[in-house]
């Protein structure tokens, strides 16, 4: 699945800063584009463990 959220990112990336660059950008489109980003560092951040965590289960094991 994250194969499919990084050409996502990249992609809306790409529009919202194409979009900026014109003299009269579409605000949809770049709040679109902005929220389809937000939404896939969300799915992918959502994996990666936090560092509290890590050194909570150390400290059970510990005990």
């Amino acid at each position: 699945m994250k194969k499919l959220y990084i050409p996502i990112m990249i992609i809306a990336g790409g529009a919202a800063l194409y979009e900026q660059s014109k003299a009269t950008p579409n605000i949809y489109i770049m709040i679109g584009a902005i929220v389809l980003f937000m939404y896939g560092m969300m799915r992918l951040t959502a994996k990666v463990p936090s560092k509290n965590q890590d050194n909570s289960e150390e400290d059970d094991t510990e005990r």
